[in-house]
């Protein structure tokens, strides 16, 4: 036990999926994975282990914004020995090509700063994702026919931002999506030599203000989960 994990030695899957909302790591939990066992509950923050066509898997939350996900990630790899982390998620759609329900993979991550940025001292690391989960989940998504987009993202600590300057910077740059956690999540990997991809599902725009209607949004975010395990596990076990 960990002080933000209650799980047992052995509860915990080396392969965690890590969505921000503990409701949805129930329902994900419970929706592909075989015999699914809560493993943590404490604060709320729910964790379900269970197996996917034989392979264990932890669907874990984590929380909103890049200093809630650093708690659960340090401490699933240094105290339970977590090895590939996914992230699934939603996101904001930054350019005119990317849609809503498309998949975005994020190969980078930009960021003002995160939890682990002191460490660096004025250094701009660039976290990038694990480039084998990476071309796994792009084709993952083709196989599908999914629109998927593959490039840099925004991970940034505030909702409701008032820099309309900085959104047009970043798009005027490539990003393609924002959300708040993939940032830390990418450095954490990079530090504890793990693997780690956010695979994202656009849930509203931040140019056209479109956004997917609540009634719709378990359909896409399935094919989200299912885009991860297949990175994570690309043939059967």
């Amino acid at each position: 036990m960990t002080v933000h994990i209650g799980a047992e030695p052995g509860q915990i899957a080396e392969t965690v999926l890590l969505p921000g909302d503990p409701l949805r790591a129930q329902w994900a939990a419970e929706r592909f994975l075989d015999d699914p066992r809560c493993a943590n509950r404490v604060r709320g923050m729910l964790g379900f282990t269970g197996s996917w066509r034989g392979h264990p898997v932890t669907i874990h939350g984590t929380g909103m914004g890049m200093p809630s996900l650093s708690i659960y990630a340090n401490e699933l790899i240094r105290d339970y020995g977590a090895r590939t982390l996914i992230r699934i998620g939603s996101a904001g759609g930054m350019q005119p090509e990317v849609g809503i329900r498309d998949i975005v993979l994020a190969q980078a991550a930009s960021s003002f700063s995160t939890p682990s940025s002191g460490l660096f001292r004025g250094l701009n690391f660039a976290p990038c994702a694990d480039f084998t989960l990476l071309h796994r989940a792009f084709d993952a998504a083709r196989r599908r026919a999914l629109p998927v987009h593959v490039g840099g993202i925004h991970s940034t600590d505030t909702f409701y931002d008032h820099r309309s300057d900085l959104t047009a910077l970043l798009t005027d740059h490539g990003a393609i999506a924002v959300e708040m956690e993939t940032a830390e999540l990418y450095t954490l990997a990079a530090r504890y030599g793990c693997r780690a991809l956010a695979v994202l599902t656009i849930s509203d725009h931040l140019e056209t203000g479109e956004a997917l209607p609540s009634d719709e949004r378990e359909r896409s975010f399935a094919d989200m989960v299912e885009i991860a395990l297949e990175a994570a596990f690309p043939d059967p076990a």
